[in-house]
């Protein structure tokens, strides 16, 4: 199936996807700002660069896309009409990379979570309330 949108009008669209301080970052980070949690935001001394890491207590929180981290990939991938051969693969890859990431995080102690966007929007309440459980039960471990 062809795309409908010109290769300029495609270009456009994708320049305009952000990788931080997408909405769904914002509003759980306002969120957690409120009920008094700080953070550092796509902190760059670890790997993978969490969206949210709260330092002091080595939590590392990711915020992850439905589409471009691959929610219900068995079901999504089969709707992916163009260019199946780049995208297809591209996020794969990058579920791959969340995998590599998140050992490795773990791997040096840290408690790495990840949100769905869809969570984020619809069940941000619970979102919040997982992460401060982190934060108490690093805070009981020290």
């Amino acid at each position: 199936m062809a795309d409908d949108l010109t290769p300029e009008q495609r270009r456009k669209n994708m320049q305009a996807i952000r990788s931080k301080d997408t909405c769904i970052e914002i509003k759980l980070r306002k969120a957690l700002w409120a009920k008094g949690i700080r953070y550092r935001k796509n902190y760059k001394k670890v790997i993978g660069k969490p969206d949210i890491a709260i330092t002091k207590c080595k939590i590392a929180v990711f915020c992850d896309s439905d589409y471009w981290h691959g929610y219900d990939w068995e079901n999504r991938n089969k709707r992916i009409k163009s260019n199946r051969e780049y995208w297809i693969p591209k996020i794969e890859r990058n579920m791959e990379r969340d995998r590599q990431v998140t050992k490795a995080l773990e791997d040096e102690g840290w408690i790495v979570l990840r949100f769905w966007e869809w969570q984020i929007e619809k069940q941000l309440n619970e979102c919040v309330d997982a992460i401060i459980s982190a934060v108490h039960q690093r805070l009981i471990e020290n």
